[in-house]
């Protein structure tokens, strides 16, 4: 299955901004995270089709995953 995958902030130095990704059926959010080498520790959002999501959840076929790091304020 392919997903669109997109990172804000820190996590997208020295990677990408967006990207499809090929996984196997029934992978994770934790699957992108170790595919793509994230730290994880340093994500601290997790979306998937606009949606907050757990590292567990199941994906689907053209979902669009997005990570970010955490946000500060003023």
């Amino acid at each position: 299955m392919e997903v669109n995958v997109k990172l804000f902030g820190d996590l997208r130095e020295g990677r990408f901004e967006e990207k499809k990704t090929v996984l196997e059926e029934n992978s994770r959010v934790i699957d992108i995270i170790h595919q793509h080498n994230l730290p994880l520790d340093k994500v601290a959002i997790c979306m998937v089709n606009s949606c907050q999501a757990e590292f567990g959840q199941i994906l689907k076929n053209h979902d669009i995953v997005a990570f970010s790091p955490p946000v500060g304020g003023m």
